[in-house]
């Protein structure tokens, strides 16, 4: 009897339906048909209530880089637990395991970020940074320069402000969102957007354009800062065309407008290195992270920020007195520990080279694969962060009508045939994001999986 059928199973079915409201789910299918249950995890698979092994090929949401159900792991939460379980940051106070991850934490980042600040989340991270961006601002009395630059398909989060900032409309409508402060440039997406005939070079250019012409209309004594991805992530795996970062950064540069860089999916091992800013030539102002923090383990995320700027803050300080921003959970002992050990662990299994190395391999088995299919029009990514674009017609790059549910249906195949990744609906996208632990072997079970359940869905 399976876990599902059990008693106990059924029971905690039934209390989800009853009272559980999911994060980025349809409420009303969830009411219809129940939760998909995990019962536990190990290595790189999860097990769902039926006791069956599911290859975990998006590392939860983006975040599991060391792999589930490490004792290592399981025994600093048990230690650390018993040391020092909880105690604030506020007004000054401070605990040695959290001091120590911002050491370790800085002598991993880009040269230019000395200065960490810790939050629970992805978007908390992003929030903090827009407050830290209009605090700076205001403590140097530019009042006025408060707009935050970012870009369609873009995801930074959902709450008010990084959802905002967030380029996709499904976390605008019904919200009220974006904020008035928050501008959307175009998504740098060649394959999607470049015009016909258009190089690539000519696409930047562009793209260059249309953000000195929004800078130029709305004056850039008004606009604060511009965000983005490396490698922008839930929008599609999209990468950024061939000098676009220097470009757009010389440009923000020129205009005194502060670079920030969310690499909350691509930071700590992910595309091959620690951080993926540096590979594109980005030299950010702040840096927002989470998730490959902690491996997923304990809700954690670190904004990074240069010296430059905390020494502003720090003269806001002497006018103001307390800094007046701050989470419960800021700067969490058991999570620092937590985070420490799994930074540990990633250094010591070399999993940045292993993600780089493995990484190349799923990318030539992807396009030797399923490149081929009629419906896939590109595969993206770095490292292990991928995406298979799928397409109604690869000649015309016709992307599929909505209510065709391409991406949907083709995920719904792969997890039957025994693997977990991660459909992107609004851009007809499948995206992999496995542990950084995924061995070769593995890479070829969930090629094969895609590629079957592409040609059942969609045709060879």
């Amino acid at each position: 009897m399976s876990d599902q059928q059990t008693p106990a199973g059924q029971h905690a079915i039934e209390a989800d339906r009853q009272h559980h409201v999911h994060p980025a789910s349809s409420i009303e299918a969830v009411q219809q048909s129940g939760p998909r249950m995990i019962n536990r995890a190990s290595g790189n698979y999860i097990y769902d209530t039926d006791g069956r092994a599911v290859l975990d090929g998006t590392a939860g949401l983006w975040c599991v880089n060391i792999g589930h159900g490490r004792q290592e792991m399981a025994d600093t939460l048990a230690r650390e637990a018993l040391a020092l379980d909880y105690f604030h940051n506020f007004s000054g106070m401070g605990n040695p395991k959290t001091a120590l991850l911002s050491e370790r934490l800085t002598q991993l980042a880009p040269p230019r970020l000395s200065r960490v600040y810790f939050g629970s989340s992805g978007s908390d991270a992003n929030d903090t940074i827009v407050k830290m961006v209009w605090h700076y601002n205001n403590i140097l009395g530019r009042t006025q320069k408060k707009k935050i630059l970012s870009r369609w398909q873009a995801y930074h989060g959902t709450s008010i402000s990084a959802a905002s900032l967030t380029g996709l409309p499904v976390f605008h409508q019904w919200f009220d969102l974006p904020m008035p402060q928050v501008l959307h440039l175009s998504c740098p997406h060649y394959y999607r957007y470049g015009q016909a005939g258009e190089s690539e070079a000519a696409f930047v250019d562009r793209l260059v354009a249309e953000a000195e012409a929004v800078i130029a209309r709305e004056g850039a004594d008004t606009i604060a800062a511009f965000i983005g991805e490396p490698i922008m992530g839930a929008g599609g795996v999209i990468m950024p065309p061939a000098g676009y970062w220097p470009r757009m950064q010389a440009l923000m540069r020129k205009h005194d407008i502060l670079v920030i860089a969310d690499e909350v999916i691509c930071g700590y091992g992910r595309t091959g290195e620690w951080f993926a800013s540096p590979g594109f030539g980005i030299e950010a102002d702040f840096m927002a992270t989470a998730k490959g923090l902690t491996s997923g383990i304990f809700p954690m995320s670190a904004v990074f920020l240069t010296e430059a700027i905390h020494e502003v803050l720090r003269e806001g300080s002497r006018q103001l007195g307390s800094f007046a921003h701050g989470y419960t959970y800021s700067g969490h002992p058991l999570g620092a520990a937590v985070a420490l050990t799994n930074l540990d662990i990633m250094a010591r299994e070399n999993l940045c080279q292993q993600a780089a190395e493995t990484g190349a391999y799923l990318h030539q088995q992807l396009q030797a694969a399923i490149l081929p299919l009629a419906h896939v029009g590109e595969i993206r990514g770095k490292g292990l962060l991928a995406a298979v674009q799928l397409v109604a017609d690869k000649d015309g790059r016709t992307a599929y009508a909505p209510d065709a549910k391409a991406a949907l249906r083709v995920n719904e195949q792969v997890w039957k045939l025994g693997a977990t990744l991660r459909p992107l609906p609004g851009v007809d996208s499948i995206a992999l994001s496995p542990p950084l632990t995924l061995t070769r072997a593995e890479v070829d079970s969930v090629v094969g999986m895609l590629k079957q359940a592409i040609v059942a869905e969609l045709g060879n």
